[in-house]
C-alpha cells in the first residue's frame, strides 16, 4: 500500500490524547448525563436511596441507643448485686434489630446498584461502540487504538466503581453526618462547638491533600492511556521489533512511559493513604479532647454518663464517614474525568452522509427498460427520487471521473492537485509512482473516506456526494496490501465480503481468487477457525482470502491497492488467472509498485507530487521515454 502523506501518530502514543482534559470541567452536566442512562432503574434507584437512610439512620440510632441503655440499666446497676436484667436485655436486642435492619437495607441497597450498575455500563458501552462505528475514518487516522481501547478499558472500569459503590457511599456518608450532627447538637452544643473547630481543621487537611491527589490521579489515567497505546503497537509489531532488533529501544521507551505512570501512580497513592491516617489520628485527638471535657462537664453536673458515652461514640462515627468520603470523592472525580472522556468520544461529528441517491438491484423489463428487482440480478442501478416522488434509475456501469480535483489531510498542504482522470466503464486503470505521489489518496476519495477540498469525482456521471455512502461503497470493493482477517472461519472471513452470500457462492468466489486449493488443504477446510489476524496463515494465503473476499463481493468496480505485493511470482500467476476473470467488464484501479502487473491496463496514471504527469498504455508510454519509462526500465526508483 503506498503511504500517502497523511497525519498520523502511530509511534508517539497520547499525541492527540483524548484523555488530556486535566480534570471534569463540568461536574453537574456529566453528573446529569450518566444519570440519563438510568432512566429505567428509577424505581431501583428510590429502593436505594431509601435503603442507604435507613442504613445510615440505624447506625445513628443504634448508638443513640447507648444513652438510655447507660443512664437508665447499666448506671443504676452499680453498686447493687441483686439486679433484673429483663429489661436490659429486651435493650440489647432492641439495638441488635436496628442494626440488623442496618445490615439488611445496605445489602439490598448494594446488590440492587450491582444491577444498576452494570445495565447503565452495558448502554455507554453500546453508544461508545456505536459511536466508534461511526467516526469518519480520518479521526482513527489520527488516534491510535490504544487510546480508543483505553476508553473502554480503564475509563469504563472508573466509571463501573464509580458507580456501583462510591455513589453509595457518598450517600450514605452525606446521610451519617447530617444526622449525627443534628444528633450532637441536641445532645451537646458545647461540644459540638468544639467539634465544629476539628471539623474545620479536617477539612482544610482534606481540601489540602485532596487537591493534590486528583491531580494525580488524573495523570495516572491519561499515563495509563498512554502506555496501553504503546504496548498494543509494540505487540502489532513484533516482527518489525524483532527483525531489526529493536528490542532494546522499545524497552527504553516503555519504561519511559512506564515511569511516568509510576511517579503519578506514586503522587496518587501517596495523597490517599496518608488522609486515612492522617484523619484517624485527628479523630483520635478529637476524641481525647472531648472525652475530657465532656468529663468535666459530668462532674459539673452539666451533663450525664449516658450521654456523654453516646457522644463519645458519634464523635468517632463522625470522622470516620468524613474520612472515607473525601478518598471517595478524588476516586468519583477520576471516573468523572474518565466519563467526559467517554463523552467526547460519543459526541465527536460522525461520518456525515448527505446522499440521497441508493443503490438497487436491476433487471430489464420485456420493453427494455431497467426496473428495479427485489432479488439479486447482477445488475445494478442508482436510485433517485424526483420532485413528484417518481424513482428514476441510472444503470451502474463503472464509469469514474475526477474534475480538477484538489486534496490536503491537513487543510495546508496539497497531496493532490489539479487531479483530472477518467476510468471508462470496464477499463482498467493503472495509478503508478512514487512513495507519496498521491496514489492511495485517490481510492480513498473515491470510496469518500476523505472528501475532496475543490472539484468533483463523477460516478455515472452523478456527483459521489450525492450518493449515500453505504451504497456507494457497496458498489465498490478493496483488496488492500495490509489484510484483516477477524476471528472465525475461513468461510466467515470471505463471507464478510458479503453477508448475504451463501456457502457455494463463497467457494465459488474462493476458486475464483484460486485460493480454494489451500482453503481445502487447511485441517477443517473452510471451517477452520483463523485466528490472532490470520497469524497460522502466510501473507500469500492471507492475500488470497482478502481477494476472495472481493470476489464474493462482486461489485461493478475494483480497487486493487498493492493487491498482489506480498505473493510470489507462482501464487501471483494464479491470483491473474482468476483476477482476469473477475475483472472482465469492470471498472478497475490498480495501483502497483511491481509494473510488469500493470502492463495490460487500459490506461497508466503516472503521478509525482500529487499531480499527474503522464497518461497512456505501456506501449505509448515507453515510447515516451519518460517518467515511465525510467520506472520500467529501473532508471528511476519508486521509493
Amino acid at each position: 500500500m503506498s503511504n500517502d502523506k497523511k497525519p498520523t501518530n502511530m509511534g508517539r502514543p497520547g499525541m492527540h490524547a483524548l484523555g488530556k482534559k486535566e480534570k471534569p470541567r463540568d461536574i453537574k452536566k456529566t453528573l446529569k448525563r450518566i444519570f440519563s442512562y438510568t432512566n429505567e432503574y428509577k424505581f431501583r434507584l428510590t429502593v436505594i436511596f431509601f435503603a442507604v437512610i435507613v442504613y445510615a439512620s440505624a447506625g445513628v440510632a443504634g448508638t443513640y441507643m447507648l444513652k438510655p441503655l447507660i443512664n437508665n440499666y447499666i448506671v443504676p446497676f452499680i453498686g447493687k448485686s441483686d439486679t433484673d436484667l429483663s429489661g436490659f436485655i429486651t435493650m440489647l436486642l432492641l439495638m441488635a434489630a436496628v442494626y440488623l435492619l442496618g445490615v439488611i437495607a445496605i445489602l439490598t441497597a448494594t446488590r440492587l446498584m450491582v444491577g444498576v450498575s452494570t445495565g447503565t455500563l452495558l448502554k455507554i458501552r453500546l453508544d461508545l461502540f456505536a459511536a466508534m462505528e461511526k467516526l469518519p475514518l480520518k479521526y482513527h487516522d489520527n488516534h491510535t487504538q490504544g487510546e480508543l481501547m483505553s476508553r473502554f478499558t480503564n475509563d469504563v472500569d472508573a466509571l463501573r466503581d464509580m458507580i456501583s459503590q462510591g455513589i453509595i457511599q457518598l450517600i450514605n456518608a452525606g446521610l451519617t453526618v447530617i444526622s449525627i450532627f443534628i444528633v450532637m447538637l441536641v445532645l451537646s452544643p458545647v461540644l459540638t462547638a468544639l467539634m465544629l473547630v476539628m471539623l474545620l481543621i479536617m477539612i482544610q487537611i482534606i481540601k489540602f491533600i485532596g487537591k493534590r491527589s486528583r491531580n494525580y490521579f488524573v495523570k495516572q489515567q491519561n499515563a495509563l492511556g498512554k502506555l496501553n497505546g504503546y504496548i498494543e503497537e509494540i505487540i502489532e509489531g513484533q516482527k518489525v521489533v524483532k527483525v531489526f532488533c529493536y528490542e532494546q529501544n522499545s524497552k527504553e521507551s516503555f519504561n519511559e512511559r512506564n515511569e511516568v505512570l509510576r511517579k503519578s501512580a506514586a503522587g496518587a497513592y501517596t495523597f490517599a493513604n496518608i488522609l486515612m491516617p492522617i484523619m484517624g489520628n485527628l479523630s483520635y485527638i478529637n476524641f481525647a479532647i472531648t472525652a475530657a471535657i465532656g468529663g468535666m462537664l459530668v462532674v459539673f453536673g452539666r451533663l450525664d454518663i449516658g450521654t456523654i458515652g453516646a457522644y463519645l461514640q458519634y464523635t468517632r462515627s463522625f470522622s470516620q464517614p468524613l474520612t472515607q468520603a473525601s478518598g471517595i470523592f478524588n476516586a468519583v472525580l477520576s471516573a468523572l474525568a474518565g466519563a467526559e472522556r467517554i463523552f467526547a468520544v460519543i459526541d465527536e461529528e460522525p461520518e456525515t452522509d448527505d446522499g440521497d441517491i441508493t443503490l438497487v438491484n436491476a433487471e430489464f423489463d420485456e420493453a427494455g427498460q431497467i426496473t428495479e428487482s427485489s432479488c439479486r440480478t447482477g445488475l445494478w442501478a442508482w436510485k433517485q427520487i424526483k420532485e413528484n416522488n417518481e424513482a428514476f434509475l441510472t444503470p451502474l456501469r463503472g464509469d469514474v471521473r475526477f474534475i480538477d480535483a484538489y486534496f490536503s489531510y491537513d487543510g495546508e498542504h496539497n497531496v493532490l492537485k489539479n487531479i483530472d482522470l477518467y476510468a471508462k466503464p470496464g477499463q482498467k486503470i493503472a495509478l503508478v509512482g512514487s512513495t507519496g505521489a498521491g496514489k492511495t489518496t485517490i481510492t480513498n476519495l473515491l470510496t469518500r473516506f476523505y472528501d475532496l477540498d475543490q472539484g468533483k469525482i463523477l460516478y455515472d456521471g452523478i456527483n459521489i456526494k450525492r450518493i449515500k455512502k453505504d451504497d456507494l461503497r457497496h458498489s465498490l470493493a478493496m483488496v488492500l496490501q495490509d489484510t484483516h482477517l477477524f476471528t472465525g472461519t475461513v468461510m466467515e472471513n470471505i463471507r464478510y465480503g458479503r453477508l448475504s452470500a451463501g456457502d457455494d457462492e463463497v467457494i465459488t468466489a474462493a476458486r475464483r481468487a484460486n485460493a480454494d486449493f489451500f482453503i481445502s488443504h487447511l485441517p477443517q477446510g473452510y471451517q477452520t477457525v483463523i485466528t490472532a489476524d490470520g497469524a497460522n496463515l502466510s501473507q500469500g494465503q492471507r492475500q488470497l482470502l482478502a481477494i476472495a473476499r472481493a470476489a464474493v463481493a462482486d461489485p461493478p468496480v475494483l480497487i486493487l491497492d498493492e493487491a498482489t505485493s506480498s505473493i510470489d511470482t507462482r501464487t501471483e500467476a494464479l491470483i491473474e488467472q482468476g483476477m482476469n476473470d473477475l475483472m472482465l467488464g469492470r471498472t478497475v484501479f490498480v495501483i502497483a509498485h511491481r509494473l510488469s502487473t500493470v502492463r495490460n491496463a487500459a490506461a497508466i496514471i503516472v503521478l509525482e507530487n500529487g499531480q499527474i504527469i503522464e497518461r497512456g498504455s505501456h506501449n505509448e508510454l515507453l515510447a515516451l521515454q519518460a517518467r515511465y519509462y525510467q520506472l520500467y526500465t529501473g532508471m528511476f526508483e519508486l521509493t
